[in-house]
């Protein structure tokens, strides 16, 4: 096991893995930037590292600086949590190139998966059912693009080979506005992304968004920890999520769970990583794969007992996965509500002084928050500012607690997203289970405020 790990990130994830590497006994670097001075998990720190002012280009995006904080603290590894590098396998090479294990898969892994044309090709090569569509990048050819459009039928989708969070991607409807839409997704692929690569597919109707956790070791074990639920979007964007998902035959579960853990030994996958499907009509859909832990991880940990920050960390430490499928038991229901630092309907951010913070209690409840009475949630990074995880016996359980939690929370001098998610445990079709990724936009569209 490793003696010292950087933690390479910041917010409610930071403190998560320095919790983790606690259990563990294993000293975490903190480092953070100058706008999270104040945060938790960096006041509870053994050591940590100023890497650069509040822009996150100058600090969690600082490659040199990351790699010089890992050098001074004698740091044997680097974990970087969600977001910012936890997918860049340039960043991947130079942490392993500079003598440090990178908390994650290899660089090669993160390559092939990070693009979703090679990604896609790789499950089809792998037996892993994909969404119709083209069977690489487009070309620049119009009468090319029309003729897989009408191969695939409308209504298609146009993506970003290197995109990710809901970005770089435009449906499309008619022929009409088909090669519009394509020049449009790459020049914005190519600013956003720095890849201006576009593929389509299929834009099925009324989806859901499922995803299978797996883990792997380096020793090609491989097993997979269930199923996610994460249709409750907005704009792309998770708000809720649950496990398991409601309504779904768990032998579809295990067979496409079994596909995944195949991939996985089939392309030499080592850490944790998601498998996300679109799922209709009795059939799983690949869509991309995701490299790292999840926000939502949570959920996974609360029916299953996996610990699964604990495990990538040992993983990557050389060690053998410590249980085998037939070990995994998933046992009840947990619902996670992302809470966010901004309006509850409008969704404009609320960065400011947190003047209470009191988080709920009580059995199967768990809150994975850095926030505090007095903590100032700056106003340069992502809103979201903690989880409130629920678990029960049953899915109904589960939503109870829910309820009783989100009444018990107070958060005062900034908005957060709260009021959202006490209408939505109440919503008649959230309660019924097996909405699709699109009702939460049309329940806002009926709700506005």
């Amino acid at each position: 096991m490793f003696k010292k790990i950087l933690i390479a990130n910041r917010g409610e994830i930071a403190l998560r893995i320095q919790r983790a590497c606690r259990e563990l006994g294993v000293k975490a670097v903190m480092v953070y930037s100058e706008a999270d001075r104040e945060a938790k998990y960096v006041k509870l720190a053994e050591e940590a590292v100023c890497i650069g002012p509040a822009a996150s280009a100058q600090s969690y995006l600082n490659m040199p600086a990351i790699i010089s904080a890992a050098e001074v603290t004698d740091a044997e590894a680097i974990h970087p949590g969600y977001g910012f590098l936890s997918e860049n396998a340039d960043f991947a090479e130079r942490v392993e190139k500079s003598g440090f294990q990178f908390i994650g898969p290899t660089p090669e892994s993160i390559r092939i998966m990070g693009d979703k044309v090679s990604a896609k090709q790789a499950m089809i090569r792998a037996g892993v059912p994909c969404v119709p569509g083209s069977e690489g990048e487009l070309p620049d050819d119009p009468a090319t693009i029309r003729r897989v459009a009408k191969a695939v039928g409308y209504p298609v989708i146009i993506k970003a080979a290197g995109g990710g969070g809901g970005r770089g991607m435009r449906v499309v409807h008619t022929e009409a506005a088909l090669i519009n839409a394509v020049q449009m997704t790459k020049a914005e692929a190519g600013a956003a992304f720095g890849n201006p690569a576009v593929y389509m597919e299929k834009f099925l109707q009324n989806p859901r968004h499922v995803e299978i956790q797996i883990i792997a070791d380096k020793y090609k074990n491989a097993v997979y920890l269930g199923e996610r639920d994460c249709s409750m979007q907005r704009r792309h964007q998770k708000v809720l999520e649950e496990s398991p998902a409601p309504g779904i035959n768990r032998k579809l579960i295990e067979r496409i769970g079994e596909r995944c853990v195949a991939a996985c030994k089939k392309i030499g996958y080592r850490g944790a990583g998601t498998f996300e499907f679109l799922y209709e009509d009795g059939e799983f859909y690949f869509i991309e794969m995701n490299t790292r832990v999840q926000v939502e991880h949570p959920v996974t940990e609360m029916v299953t007992g996996v610990d699964i920050v604990k495990t990538q960390i040992m993983v990557a430490a050389g060690e053998k996965l410590p249980f085998t499928q037939k070990d995994i038991v998933m046992r009840g229901h947990a619902i996670e509500c992302r809470v966010n630092a901004e309006d509850p309907y409008k969704f404009i951010p609320s960065p400011g002084r947190v003047t209470m913070w009191h988080a709920p209690g009580g059995p199967g409840i768990r809150v994975d928050s850095h926030v505090y009475t007095n903590y100032f949630v700056p106003p340069n990074y992502d809103s979201m500012v903690g989880k409130i995880i629920a678990h029960g016996d049953t899915r109904e359980q589960a939503m109870a607690r829910m309820r009783t939690a989100l009444a018990e929370t107070v958060v005062e001098g900034i908005n957060t997203n709260i009021p959202l998610h006490r209408e939505l445990l109440v919503d008649a079709k959230f309660m019924a289970g097996g909405t699709n990724i699109h009702y939460l936009e049309h329940w806002l569209e009926q709700h506005k405020r």
